[in-house]
């Protein structure tokens, strides 16, 4: 009988990396579908939601390491969501990066923190898209719709 280590793998063995859980959150569901698609693509898993409450929900249950949240959602917008996101007990710890149709990040409150990692134009560009995946979590927020 082959010996294992504590986790189950053979002594020596090469713990195959993980691959990146990404939570889209998006109201119009062509696109959320469509950033899936191409982030399972580029080798991450995936997942969507169309709403805050259901983002939460799979945030809670899932831990995903990325969420890309539009900031129009109905109810309970981006900012909302992600300042909810981040009082969870691991949500210092996730990437959040803001997905806008605008081309600028709302400044409408300067005086609060951005709860962002980051924060991308929609449609993203594939560079802009794969810089904030690759991006550590950093804080306070920078835009990397530039990197």
């Amino acid at each position: 009988m082959p010996m294992t280590t504590d986790d189950g793998r053979q002594p020596g063995a090469t713990a195959l990396p993980s691959r990146p859980l990404v939570l889209v959150v998006d109201d119009h569901q062509d696109s959320a579908d469509s950033l899936a698609m191409l982030l399972q693509l580029m080798g991450h898993e995936a997942r969507v939601a169309h709403d805050g409450p259901s983002a939460l929900e799979i945030a809670e249950r899932e831990h995903p390491d990325v969420l890309l949240l539009d900031i129009g959602l109905p109810g309970m917008n981006g900012y909302e969501l992600a300042r909810r996101l981040r009082e969870l007990p691991d949500g210092a710890r996730l990437r959040l990066i803001a997905l806008s149709g605008f081309g600028q990040p709302d400044t409408t409150h300067p005086g609060d923190p951005s709860p962002f990692d980051g924060y991308l134009v929609k449609p993203a560009e594939l560079d802009a898209l794969e810089a904030a995946l690759a991006c550590e979590s950093t804080r306070p927020s920078r835009d990397i719709s530039t990197l």
